[in-house]
């Protein structure tokens, strides 16, 4: 087993996940330093941290090299789909924008290990999608969810670093749905309304993973220096009319030639922003 890392530095450190990790990787109490790099401060106290509010779009190497960083855990990402497609753009070009940046920022750093959080949408929904999903499936996300795109587009420019810088550990996870008490998107917030919108004959299966596990499993993949392609979830599945029982929630049932087109046009014309006819 490696020895653990003596410096780790987290970027988007005061997001949800963020400062789930930092919690985390405090309690274990055997790290010398943290660094959080967000553009605001992390939301909660953490004891021997150093704490920089700025943008990674720019070079973060000198920081890293200052604090003699080790591994960079990047989680920095605008989730945000944005309203109009020149948001969407400005979005996508940000996002990718500060990975490149961060990435030249590890290589001049001369960082041993970059971990990236990726997302099981990279998969794409598809009917011949093989059940259970292998990290070693196809990437087939679609282009009209910004979110599972951007994270696509991402992982492309994070295989091409590895493959030019081999003597750098590489890690990318690509967590299903994160769920837990701290848990508030779009997602998380779709199981508290009245209703949910049902396909009919449609019953997908759907994984959760708890928060905290979430945090401990990149903490395990910090620690031991684990480089790969890794999916993770919790075990088994519930399947969506399953959840609508859980939550209390009162399907609304059509068919799916009107479903797809009326979520369409609810979202174009702006009347929701939970999801598009892909999502």
């Amino acid at each position: 087993m490696n020895q653990p890392p003596e410096v780790i530095a987290v970027t988007g450190a005061s997001g949800y996940v963020g400062a789930l990790l930092l919690q985390k990787l405090q309690d274990q109490g055997d790290l010398r330093k943290l660094v959080a790099i967000d553009l605001i401060p992390p939301p909660l106290p953490i004891h021997n941290i150093a704490v920089y509010r700025q943008d990674v779009t720019d070079p973060i190497d000198e920081l890293l090299d200052n604090h003699r960083v080790s591994t960079l855990v990047h989680l920095a990402f605008i989730t945000e789909a944005g309203i109009n497609r020149r948001e969407i753009m400005y979005n996508r070009e940000a996002n990718l924008g500060s990975l490149r940046s961060v990435l030249n920022s590890c290589l001049r750093a001369r960082i041993k290990h970059f971990v990236y959080l990726s997302s099981h949408t990279v998969y794409g929904a598809h009917p011949d999608n093989p059940v259970p999903l292998s990290d070693g499936a196809p990437l087939r996300p679609s282009p009209e969810i910004p979110y599972a795109y951007d994270k696509f587009l991402s992982e492309q420019i994070i295989q091409e670093f590895a493959e030019q810088h081999p003597e750098t550990k590489v890690t990318v996870l690509r967590p299903c749905l994160v769920l837990g008490p701290n848990a508030d998107n779009k997602v998380t917030r779709a199981f508290f309304r009245p209703w949910l919108m049902a396909v009919h004959d449609c019953n997908p299966p759907i994984q959760f993973l708890y928060e905290d596990d979430l945090a401990r499993v990149l903490t395990i993949i910090i620690k031991q220096g684990i480089p790969g392609i890794f999916n993770v979830a919790g075990e088994g599945v519930v399947f969506y009319r399953e959840l609508a029982e859980i939550i209390k929630s009162r399907l609304i049932e059509l068919p799916a030639f009107l479903s797809y087109p009326l979520v369409q046009l609810t979202w174009r014309l702006h009347l929701q922003r939970h999801s598009t006819a892909a999502g």
